[in-house]
């Protein structure tokens, strides 16, 4: 057992020490950290979006935002689309693929931002919510496990970190950056909670 335990964290660091050396990958968490500053200082919304654990990202993601991450400060309009009774409704009414841009096409506006998390980058919802977003003018930050994907195709700011052959590893790395983007944020906007 302690065997198998120390060759998933050995992959684990692996995958770690793979982001840190890929500047385009830092790189382009960094202007996803200063899209959501510019969104939010310009009055936006951030929206965020994903299917099973990466649904869990994205909760995760709008209320680290919306409530509080490491200090009290005031909330940030941010939201996961993630609300039982629009998902059932939508799914039922319309179709799976479109429980997410359904709500976009409800809520966002032009200058909002889209984190769109997809593991694989292949899933139809999630691409259908990019499309949408973009048409209306929503910016989409995209993360995923490959930056050759079709959620790759249509991001505007595309954030890949390949974790191994499953979707464990890339879900692990995607919760690391998730958080450097909530630290950004905040490093920008309160200042004071960082002195």
């Amino acid at each position: 057992m302690k065997k198998i335990i120390r060759a998933n964290f050995e992959e684990a660091q692996a995958a770690l020490q793979a982001v840190l050396a890929n500047d385009k990958t830092l790189d382009a968490i960094a202007a996803a950290g200063s899209l959501l500053i510019k969104t939010f200082k310009d009055g936006g919304r951030a929206f965020s979006c994903g299917n099973g654990g990466s649904m869990c990202d994205a909760m995760h993601f709008a209320e680290e935002l919306s409530g509080r991450y490491r200090l009290d400060r005031a909330g940030l309009p941010a939201s996961s689309i993630s609300d039982p009774g629009h998902l059932t409704c939508v799914s039922n009414d319309y179709g799976y693929e479109f429980v997410f841009s359904r709500y976009l096409e409800a809520h966002a506006r032009k200058g909002d931002c889209l984190l769109a998390i997809s593991t694989s980058g292949k899933s139809k919802n999630i691409l259908v919510a990019a499309e949408v977003a973009k048409k209306l003018g929503v910016k989409v930050i995209g993360l995923m496990g490959r930056a050759d994907s079709p959620l790759g195709q249509i991001a505007d700011i595309v954030i890949a970190t390949p974790g191994g052959k499953f979707a464990d590893r890339v879900q692990e790395l995607h919760i690391k950056v998730i958080h450097n983007l909530i630290e950004l944020v905040e490093r920008d906007l309160f200042p004071e909670n960082y002195k």
